[in-house]
């Protein structure tokens, strides 16, 4: 299905980068929330993991911010369709936990935007998944 959006490519990276990924990093959680439709679908596809609507997504994120002292996605590198409402980008997620133990994650988020918000993402990460 193809979605309108009303982003321009600037836009679409500002959503992925400057409202989602940093509010992430920043651990609010209503704000990266706010990124999201309230049907919206977020899939880990290397381990076919699917929330499902935001309150699936809600939980998710809590648990995930819950479980590191500190979350820096860095290096990124966006690959945007404007025209159609969509981004990629490649980063480096570094994870530190409780117990000072990092993490690093060579990932891949693909999004699709309906107006201005996330309806789909599909994440492709390089090793466990920690987003269950």
């Amino acid at each position: 299905m193809q979605y309108q959006s009303s982003l321009t490519r600037q836009g679409l990276i500002d959503l992925a980068l400057d409202k989602y990924f940093a509010n992430v990093d920043a651990k609010n959680l209503d704000a990266v929330l706010d990124c999201f439709h309230d049907n919206a679908m977020l899939t880990v596809q290397n381990v076919f993991v699917v929330h499902d609507g935001k309150e699936s997504i809600r939980r998710m994120f809590v648990d995930f911010m819950a479980g590191y002292e500190t979350i820096i996605h860095r290096d990124f590198t966006s690959t945007v369709d404007a025209k159609n409402g969509r981004i990629s980008t490649c980063f480096t997620a570094e994870l530190i936990d409780h117990q000072g133990n990092t993490t690093l994650l060579y990932n891949t988020n693909f999004w699709r935007i309906r107006g201005d918000k996330f309806q789909e993402v599909y994440v492709y990460m390089s090793g466990e998944n920690p987003l269950t």
